[in-house]
């Protein structure tokens, strides 16, 4: 899809300079590759489950996509299953993450799979799906799930042993005060176009030793994979996350007067809290390697299974008011990237704090244009298309 994380090819002409070009799996990053997104038949692994009906071991799928009779239309009672009745909406079929409209809005959609299917298969994604915190949280770590690359997950860890992490910070503060200079004196600009399009290449390229000339051509054909390895080449999702961190911060006045000088802290704060609210992959995919009981039932050995990491972020059960943007909230949680030593973690986290204080250092009276609002976009990976500001107040 047009919104996927690009991949990159290795160069393996040009020296690694403080970031390894490990690859910790050679079989491929399902953090950037979804199943066939053809609607087809479904898996034999996968029994059709009728409603009342149950299904590997005894276990009824209350959340499987249906096709039964309304249950607020006259005639028979419908089934309940062990969830209990079906709710007074009367909804029988589960929505899509691919739904027309879900782009523009996945929220109401994931709701109403968090509420009511908690487990079902997608045939448009041709994969069972997990909304709800739990779920994914506990699939993204389970070994019955297959580990895909997932940064600072610990096979990501194990991978990066040479990571100078001064040279890192310098480079980053060095590459966000010149773009951050170099938009100042504009009566408009564009963040996601003039800014977080080139911080993430620009970061990467300054650590591995390109020519800050040579920039446009790293952004262009996404090298920065080639030169860094996976993990410090992830230029599209950092890219991506860095856009709504902006936005976040940007579209609440409470929240840039808060951050205008903030401790390094406060801004790992800020960011983790953007990385929860509105992750840039939001969706994950894992196979199983067993059965695996979840919210709702269980999921067959050898399934494909999308994780909807954007809705577990927004999890009521998790998270308090999960849909405002809260870098002071003391139940903080993020699913975009593991915990562990990283350089993508580490460049992420980098990048986020000094493009905060670039901006602010260069534009003390920076805010966004006169009824400009950050929208985010897109299904896979998501993220504001622009952010229209201006840098004079």
């Amino acid at each position: 899809m047009s919104d996927e994380p690009d991949r990159g090819t290795r160069n393996r002409g040009i020296p690694n300079r403080g970031v390894r070009n490990d690859r910790p799996e050679e079989s491929g990053d399902p953090w950037t590759s979804l199943p066939s997104m053809t609607p087809g038949a479904v898996s034999a692994a996968i029994p059709t489950v009728t409603p009342g009906a149950t299904a590997l071991r005894g276990t009824t799928f209350p959340g499987r996509v249906r096709t039964i009779a309304d249950p607020t239309a006259e005639g028979p009672a419908a089934p309940s299953g062990p969830a209990g009745p079906f709710p007074p909406t009367g909804r029988t079929v589960a929505p899509s993450p691919l739904d027309p409209g879900a782009s523009r809005d996945p929220h109401a959609i994931h709701r109403t799979l968090r509420e009511e299917f908690p487990l079902t298969y997608d045939p448009l994604l041709r994969a069972w799906v997990l909304s709800r915190y739990a779920d994914v949280a506990a699939a993204l770590t389970d070994n019955r799930f297959t580990h895909g690359h997932r940064p600072g997950d610990p096979p990501c860890v194990r991978a990066h042993i040479d990571v100078d992490m001064a040279e890192l910070r310098n480079v980053t503060e060095r590459t966000a005060y010149v773009l951050a200079r170099r938009i100042a004196e504009r009566p408009q600009a564009d963040l996601v176009a003039d800014f977080c399009h080139w911080l993430p290449a620009g970061t990467v390229a300054a650590a591995v030793g390109v020519p800050y000339r040579d920039m446009m051509r790293l952004v262009r054909g996404r090298a920065a994979g080639a030169l860094a390895g996976e993990c410090g080449g992830q230029i599209a999702v950092r890219e991506k996350a860095l856009a709504s961190f902006l936005g976040n911060v940007l579209a609440d006045p409470d929240q840039v007067a808060a951050l205008r000088e903030a401790p390094t802290g406060l801004v790992a704060r800020a960011w983790a809290e953007s990385l929860r609210r509105d992750p840039p992959v939001q969706i994950a995919v894992r196979r199983t390697r067993a059965e695996v009981r979840v919210s709702g039932g269980i999921i067959p050995a050898g399934a494909s299974v999308a994780l909807l990491v954007g809705s577990a972020g927004r999890d009521p059960e998790r998270f308090r008011e999960p849909d405002r943007f809260d870098p002071f909230r003391d139940d903080s949680g993020q699913l975009t990237y593991g915990s562990g030593f990283c350089p993508a973690v580490l460049l992420a986290g980098l990048e986020a704090e000094y493009a905060l204080r670039a901006l602010f250092t260069a534009m003390p009276r920076l805010r966004l244009a006169d009824g400009f609002r950050p929208t985010p976009t897109g299904l896979i990976t998501r993220a504001p298309r622009s952010l229209i500001v201006r840098p004079g107040g």
